[in-house]
């Protein structure tokens, strides 16, 4: 299967590596795509390493052909995964707005997308966010979490990244 993954620029980005290796070592083509957030919380050369392809971080990657490498991410997705998932991004696709790669692939794809959120527990429950989330479920988009616990912020709440193993198990149940 091609999963395009989106890391947005939450702590819990570093566990895209894991996420990114479980996923290429069960034989799916993983093709990473950072927001410039995330690449402040994990380089992209990591991701590389780990999928084998190329990690885009912007629309200005794409110099190589004619072809949009965007749109052909998107045409070439069977599912689209954005973990962590922060509210911002969230807002982004409930929003429509595609001014980075991340959200341009979202717009252009037609595969469907697991979100995973990650962030502050007060960020979580805001009406906003809530709000975004609900209009994203509407359209299709399928979540998973967040979980509570100690936060990165030091909070105890709602807003961890559901744990890596179970966003690998339900990728695998409900899309392989």
């Amino acid at each position: 299967m091609n999963i395009v993954l989106g890391v947005t620029g939450s702590i819990a980005a570093y566990k895209a590596a894991d996420l990114t290796s479980k996923l290429t070592k069960l034989g799916h083509e993983v093709h990473v795509v950072m927001t410039r957030d995330a690449t402040e919380f994990i380089t992209p050369l990591t991701l590389q390493v780990l999928s084998k392809f190329p990690v885009t971080t912007s629309l200005y990657d794409e110099k190589e052909s004619w072809h949009p490498g965007h749109i052909e991410l998107a045409d070439n997705a069977d599912l689209m995964v954005i973990a962590p998932a922060t509210a911002n991004v969230i807002a982004k696709f409930a929003h429509g707005l595609a001014d980075n790669a991340m959200g341009a692939i979202y717009l252009a794809t037609k595969a469907p997308l697991l979100m995973a959120p990650a962030m502050n527990g007060k960020m979580w429950e805001h009406p906003a966010t809530q709000a975004n989330v609900e209009t994203l479920k509407q359209r299709g988009t399928e979540f998973i979490g967040p979980e509570d616990g100690l936060l990165a912020c030091g909070y105890e709440g709602t807003g961890r990244l559901w744990e890596v193993d179970g966003i690998v198990e339900r990728i695998q149940e409900k899309w392989c």
